[in-house]
């Protein structure tokens, strides 16, 4: 072995850092943590390519305690991390649009998310052109609108003010690729890194985002997640859009501003969404053929624009039911996911590594019950479906 740790945690961007800064902040836990990371430019990482946003408007009640957390770490930064953090938290809301016939789920959706404590507004048509009078409403039945605690922020600054955290209370981060992980008796024994080296551990995390399907199979484990390429296009209306907050239309495109322009994408059709691979190349007919017209039907004042720039991630997907994976595998009980979270994942970090910290050191999730994204449901083939996924 070139080194041993107690935990190896596979996969340095949101999900590796926040485990890692909850870890290294615990009281109870004494050991070594290293970070492995093949990719410390995070070019390709789902956390810096992603539209950094936050919501508590989902369907389960656990996504909206992770997020309300989330919430809570954004708004805590500077207490956190040091007065001069500014991870650029902007409050803007969220608006989700829903058609007659998406009426009764938004109506379900709300009456939860009011009884969650997230302040989320029921707007029908008339109190919907009375705030956002750009907007198009002849064929809404009604629109969930956050008066406040959803928004977006500064995803690059998150990660570097968790790694630097992390580092200064102890974590090691190191740059390399696990190409092998080796299992004997029930338990991971060590890695194996692209260079040669190996490194031993008590505790493996996987945090590999849209990898971590792949990082599961060397351990000969099944885990559904595979990433699907998400484009994003820049765009500038010459028309101001007062109060625009991130709306989400009832045909699949989102909106939000960024500065003075606007951002904005959509997912492809069902049947045209392979897995990603390493493909990054922007796909122009996404935004040309299906945001534009439903763009500018439901902002008239979008039919005339700039398309700045684009650029494309990749979406870590869980393919059982769009809800992440939390917690140890039911026999190999040193090998933990912190997978899957199907476009929620950002917002959720901070939840979902404070979780598996608590479950290394403590044996459980102490903060949050989050059993429901347990392992057990992947290997059964049982979905717990989110239904608000963006």
């Amino acid at each position: 072995m070139d080194d041993s740790f107690d935990v190896l945690i596979v996969g340095g961007a949101i999900m590796g850092a926040m485990t890692a800064y909850f870890l290294t902040r615990d009281p109870g836990f004494h050991g070594r943590v290293a970070v492995i990371e093949r990719d410390p430019s995070f070019a390709h990482s789902s956390t810096t390519l992603s539209a950094a946003s936050l919501r508590q408007q989902f369907s389960i009640p656990e996504n909206i305690r992770m997020s309300l957390f989330g919430l809570e770490f954004l708004r805590g930064a500077k207490e956190r991390f040091g007065p001069d953090a500014d991870l650029a938290w902007h409050e803007g809301g969220y608006l989700i649009l829903a058609s007659a016939a998406g009426l009764p789920v938004l109506e379900a959706n709300h009456r939860m998310q009011k009884a969650e404590g997230a302040d989320i507004d029921l707007l029908a048509p008339d109190a919907l052109a009375a705030t956002f009078p750009w907007l198009n409403v002849e064929d809404l039945a009604a629109g969930a609108y956050g008066r406040s605690g959803e928004g977006w922020f500064d995803a690059h600054a998150l990660l570097t003010c968790t790694r630097a955290a992390a580092k200064a209370q102890g974590a090691q981060f190191v740059t390399g690729e696990v190409t092998a992980i080796a299992c004997e008796g029930g338990r991971i024994t060590c890695v194996t890194l692209a260079d040669g080296r190996r490194f031993g551990c008590g505790v493996l995390v996987n945090a590999a985002g849209p990898r971590a399907g792949r990082v599961a199979a060397m351990a000969g484990l099944a885990l559904p997640v595979e990433g699907r390429k998400r484009c994003v296009f820049v765009l500038h209306c010459r028309t101001p859009l007062p109060r625009l907050p991130l709306l989400v239309d009832p045909t699949g495109f989102y909106i939000r501003p960024e500065g003075a322009y606007q951002i904005c994408g959509a997912p492809p059709p069902e049947d045209n969404d392979p897995d990603a691979g390493e493909d990054f190349e922007v796909d122009w007919s996404v935004f040309e053929e299906g945001i534009w017209p439903a763009l500018a039907h439901r902002i008239p004042a979008m039919e005339e624009l700039k398309v700045v720039r684009a650029w494309a991630g990749h979406y870590e997907m869980n393919l059982l039911d769009h809800n992440a994976v939390i917690g140890p595998h039911p026999e190999i009980g040193n090998f933990y996911f912190i997978n899957g979270f199907s476009g929620h994942g950002l917002q959720q970090a901070p939840a979902a590594g404070r979780a598996i910290a608590e479950w290394i050191v403590h044996g459980r999730s102490v903060s949050l019950d989050l059993d429901v994204f347990g392992y057990e449901r992947i290997a059964a083939g049982r979905p717990h479906a989110e239904l608000n996924i963006i």
